[in-house]
């Protein structure tokens, strides 16, 4: 199996329109997510040994993280204005073989800075605020 460029792992911004239009956010470098699935312990005196969980019944949550050369793109003073905000708004993260998770998110950090001599930068940690879909390749 070859392996993909991590180029190729976008983050896009939808502009709320409908219908909705997404772009790439601009001058990313790096781009993650992380899926937290909560445990529901279901351990009792049956159990045994053994720990027993409660399998999809407790909360899931996706973050969404980026860092990257600040460009001055339409899709980066989006990107401002909805942290701005603190509003609830659609993103994609695609991955280099096409798959895809979507869905709101919220802008919990967004963080922008340079230093002398050097290029300006800019981070975002987004969180999931809704129901997350995955579309296959």
């Amino acid at each position: 199996m070859p392996a993909d460029a991590g180029s190729l792992v976008l983050i896009k911004i939808g502009n709320g329109a409908s219908p909705e239009v997404f772009s790439t956010i601009g001058g990313l470098h790096t781009s993650g997510m992380k899926l937290d699935n909560q445990i529901l312990n279901a351990t009792n005196v049956e159990s045994g040994i053994w720990k027993q969980l409660l399998g999809s019944a407790g909360i899931a949550s996706l973050s969404i993280s980026g860092s990257g050369l600040f460009t001055d793109s339409a899709s980066e003073d989006t990107l401002l204005g909805y942290a701005l905000s603190g509003s609830v708004n659609n993103y994609q993260f695609i991955f280099a073989n096409g798959d895809m998770l979507s869905g709101p998110f919220l802008i919990a950090t967004y963080e922008r800075s340079g230093d002398y001599g050097a290029e300006e930068v800019y981070s975002l940690a987004l969180e999931s605020a809704g129901i997350i879909t995955f579309t296959g390749a």
